[in-house]
């Protein structure tokens, strides 16, 4: 809740912004989330409400917005499964966590499930306003890609589904990774050190075909039996995923 020594001086703590903001407010006491969507309007934001955790939920992944303030203590889904599922599903929105559980422990749980700031209750508007605000002039991470297309190749991260032409391919997790690796720099060269940096996580050369060999196998599984390579080796200096657009 908010500090009822700060609610009559509301207007005298707000400072002017220079850029406006897009807010979700993800609150369920119907008091403090209209005061509070008052508040932040007055100080020149966008604001918009959800009152459970599902509808913030879908607010969040359906719209973009710079902040989000979020109750811990949420009915259908509490503020931690929100945030949380937000990030596993790639969003980086910067999310401040509102909660009466303002011990030690409480600040760290919600902070390690992707909260980037924690404001326990009662609060002062201002600071919870400077808090936003200092959120929302933080530079926004790339958010992530769940999927990758090359042709009619096609791989979702999210399911760990490779299909071609809409035929599903199982592969082995390392050649999974691989062709993810590949994917996410489609048209370019990969070279093999960059492979065994980031598919098989060596810093050094182990000195074996092991690139090769997980090549052959994945190259017989996405190429052998459609009507274009789409897995080139680029002589001398790596490999490449690339949709020629010839048979």
């Amino acid at each position: 809740m908010l500090n009822p020594a700060n609610r009559t001086s509301l207007n005298t703590e707000i400072n002017d912004t220079e850029e406006v903001m897009r807010i979700l407010i993800v609150e369920d006491d119907k008091e403090a989330a209209s005061y509070l969507a008052k508040a932040f309007r007055e100080a020149g934001h966008v604001v918009d409400h959800a009152a459970d955790g599902e509808e913030g939920y879908d607010l969040a992944t359906s719209a973009p917005y710079d902040v989000l303030v979020v109750d811990r203590m949420l009915p259908r889904r509490d503020g931690l499964s929100l945030i949380s599922g937000l990030r596993a599903e790639g969003h980086h929105t910067p999310v401040l966590v509102l909660s009466a559980l303002g011990q030690v422990d409480d600040r760290v749980t919600g902070l390690r499930a992707g909260g980037d700031d924690y404001l326990p209750k009662p609060y002062a508007f201002s600071e919870l306003l400077a808090r936003v605000e200092a959120l929302g002039r933080r530079p926004r991470q790339r958010e992530v890609e769940t999927s990758y297309t090359v042709g009619d190749l096609t791989l979702d991260r999210l399911s760990h589904t490779v299909t071609r032409s809409g035929q599903e391919i199982p592969l082995q997790p390392r050649e999974f990774r691989l062709l993810e690796y590949l994917m996410q720099h489609a048209g370019q060269v990969v070279t093999r050190t960059m492979l065994l940096e980031h598919v098989w996580e060596y810093h050094f050369d182990p000195q074996t075909n092991v690139i090769d060999v997980h090549i052959s196998r994945l190259r017989a599984k996405i190429d052998k039996d459609f009507d274009r390579p789409l897995l080139h080796t680029v002589r001398g200096a790596g490999y490449t995923i690339r949709d020629s657009g010839r048979a």
